[in-house]
């Protein structure tokens, strides 16, 4: 068993793209991936394809998956009721991830309600993932900071963690940086006092960054605790209900070069790794 979970988002790094990428690119793709050896993978969404038009094939291209013996899990984001719903359908789904936001403009922003309107639908999703046996995973968004004008701080994050905690037993938790402004300082001493307070919470970083920046956040975040991290291939993606200019996914090759440096064990196949990042370009369909 690796030191570090890893999570693997492709839907992540295409749900922004302005073209769409074919159902058999991306059923191509996710095969490719799911020989990597990532403990995750984050591969599509049960939401409205008005909102994320890229995410429309998400039920077909996961009947043409091929998991054959490999061990990674699938998650798939939600939004609301009926994505659950749609979603716990699917025998090869283990997550449903539902991100939460502690900025009310953000939620506004991401899905059309209030934060105590999310709030009061995490009682039918935890319900509806409990018994289809199902885990949520609750992304946590502005988890850093934000850029609204919105309070923040760690005690809103801790208040927060607390109150989810309490009323739906909540065991996954990724602090959710969507604009890019997380603080190599913050990380450490955040992580560290949430891990302290909730042992029973298993918290990650789903980090948006400057490539320049993804090695100190990832020193930051680990050394304070944390040991599950979201990435994508090359850095492609971000939120696009996001504010304006953004920040891309922390690189996977990034956390690769950093757990080497660290000697950071882990559960990746190298060669299949390689094969998968040399066709991220052809997938996404990118020119320089």
């Amino acid at each position: 068993m690796g030191d570090i979970k890893i999570i693997e988002c492709p839907r992540d790094a295409m749900q922004g793209l302005d073209h769409f990428i074919s159902t058999s690119k991306k059923v191509d793709y996710i095969n490719s991936l799911l020989k990597c050896g990532f403990d995750v993978l984050d591969m599509g969404s049960f939401v409205s394809p008005k909102a994320i038009p890229q995410m429309r094939d998400t039920e077909e291209v996961l009947s043409k998956i091929t998991r054959g013996n490999s061990l990674t899990e699938l998650l798939t984001i939600i939004a609301n009721k009926r994505g659950a719903e749609d979603a716990v359908c699917f025998d090869q789904i283990a997550y449903l991830g539902f991100p939460f936001s502690i900025s009310e403009t953000f939620q506004q922003r991401n899905t059309n309600k209030s934060i105590e309107d999310s709030f009061h639908l995490l009682e039918d999703i935890y319900s509806i993932a409990s018994l289809n046996k199902k885990k949520v995973v609750l992304y946590l968004s502005m988890g850093f900071g934000n850029p609204y004008g919105d309070k923040w701080s760690d005690e809103i994050v801790y208040n927060w963690t607390k109150r989810l905690n309490a009323t739906f037993g909540t065991s996954i938790i990724a602090l959710s940086d969507t604009i890019g402004c997380a603080n190599s300082d913050v990380l450490p001493g955040l992580y560290q006092s949430l891990i302290d307070a909730f042992p029973s919470i298993e918290f990650g970083a789903h980090l948006h960054v400057k490539r320049t920046d993804a090695q100190q956040l990832i020193s930051a975040a680990y050394t304070g605790g944390c040991r599950r991290f979201d990435v994508a291939m090359k850095g492609f993606g971000g939120c696009p209900m996001a504010k304006d200019e953004l920040t891309g996914n922390l690189p996977t090759e990034e956390l690769i070069h950093w757990m080497e440096k660290n000697k950071v064990k882990n559960n990746l196949n190298t060669e299949a790794v390689s094969k998968s990042m040399n066709s991220v370009d052809t997938v996404f369909e990118f020119q320089n």
